[in-house]
């Protein structure tokens, strides 16, 4: 069976040795044989070396006079990582080494890794300190820095450093499970937790009285404004966050997906919160019908997400990009088809990236004369009006709320249909 740290270094061994995300099904085997707790333990690990990897190769290049193998330098990383932040200084160095020893390639490291490390121990929790928050990837933060500023993307990063708490989306009576919980409301009505610990164990998950979803993407969903007797089309649903939040409108929800595995996650999510929806495994682009509302939350970057997935910038490239965009624009066109006169259109993505939000919609908008931004509805509760662009979307960053833990980064616009 394998220990959290050992299953954590095989993460990151995927992640940045072999361009894998961590929601992989190769990068989860990692976790097999592991209880509950033990899960959690090494996803934090790995999140954790991740958010600080910039930090970790800091504090360790000057007691190495090359790079090591990637495995080798991911287990030190993962340990300095450990070590800066207060761990057992005798059991990292020991595991870290014992790990190596067992290695029939790198074994004879360990007497490399153990010194490091003893090095490291003394002075790491000091020193990371004084280490500015980790810079993303030069493909990532040079767009970025383009679109908002150094200054804006040094406090982004300072959220991607911080992580994420846990935020839930509860069918109703939002206060009331916020004091049941020992949780705060966010500005936009969610129910933030600073440490949850283990979800399913917490009051109200198994009677369905609530679900994981961040603040941010709890939004798209609200300014849609579903009513009792409205069709309404949840195009890309999983995990289903959304098709719940509809769902418990009482509109008639339809939730759609191309896979039939992320179908069986919303299946699970609405019979564990006895709401109701049609599921549908299909073609986004060849569905047909009408409906009074669509809600598209396209496939894009997710580049909004780092805090909470820290690999993503590690894991990409960028080369994949142009062909989401594309795929967005087609989407976007499809669903303005199955909008019924009258009715309305959000469209949203959780990025960063300009072009998979405000630009999207300032083409469809130029080509679809027949719609136009509402931004009246953007006027919803913890919303600064400064946050809405130029073309009648709304912006979301991860800084935003930093006070109180941030959020997603999001793009949503409102698309009335004449």
């Amino acid at each position: 069976m394998p220990t959290p740290r050992q299953a954590a270094l095989s993460m990151l061994n995927q992640v940045l040795a072999e361009g894998r995300l961590m929601s992989e099904p190769a990068a989860l085997r990692a976790l097999e044989g592991l209880d509950a707790p033990s899960k959690a333990r090494a996803l934090r690990l790995a999140n954790e070396t991740l958010r600080n990897l910039e930090r970790a190769d800091k504090l360790l290049k000057p007691h190495l006079r090359k790079e090591p193998a990637s495995y080798v330098m991911n287990l030190l990383r993962l340990a300095t990582i450990e070590l800066a932040q207060g761990g057992d200084a005798h059991g990292v160095v020991n595991e870290a080494v014992a790990l190596l020893s067992k290695h029939k390639k790198y074994g004879a490291m360990k007497g490399l890794a153990n010194a490091v490390l003893r090095k490291i121990a003394a002075d790491a929790v000091e020193k990371i300190k004084i280490l500015r928050a980790p810079r993303l990837p030069k493909w990532l933060r040079g767009p970025l820095t383009e679109a908002y500023s150094s200054e804006i993307m040094g406090q982004i990063e300072l959220a991607h450093l911080a992580g994420a708490p846990l935020d839930i989306s509860v069918k109703s009576d939002a206060p009331a499970w916020a004091e049941k919980l020992g949780g705060t409301l966010t500005p936009f009505g969610s129910i933030r937790l600073q440490d949850a610990g283990q979800v399913t164990a917490l009051a109200g998950f198994e009677a369905g009285e609530w679900w994981v979803q961040d603040t941010a993407a709890a939004l798209p969903a609200a300014l849609l404004k579903a009513k009792i007797g409205e069709t309404v089309l949840d195009m890309c649903c999983a995990p289903g966050g959304k098709t719940m939040q509809l769902a418990a409108t009482g509109a008639t929800v339809t939730a759609l997906d191309a896979s039939e595995s992320r179908l069986a996650r919303v299946r699970e999510n609405l019979t564990r919160t006895k709401l109701a929806a049609t599921l549908l495994c299909e073609d986004a682009l060849t569905h047909e019908g009408t409906y009074d509302a669509v809600l598209l939350d396209a496939p894009c970057s997710a580049t909004g997400t780092i805090r909470r997935h820290p690999d993503l910038p590690h894991a990409k490239t960028g080369e994949e990009f142009g062909a989401l965009i594309e795929l967005q624009a087609q989407m976007l066109a499809h669903a303005a088809g199955l909008v019924k006169s009258g009715g309305r259109l959000v469209f949203c993505t959780c990025s960063l990236l300009p072009d998979e939000g405000e630009v999207q919609v300032e083409e469809f908008l130029d080509m679809h004369p027949d719609f136009t931004a509402d931004t009246s509805v953007l006027a919803h509760e913890g919303v600064d009006p400064a946050w809405i662009t130029e073309e009648g979307g709304l912006r979301l960053r991860p800084d935003y709320f930093s006070a109180i833990g941030g959020m997603d980064g999001f793009y949503m616009a409102v698309l009335n249909r004449a």
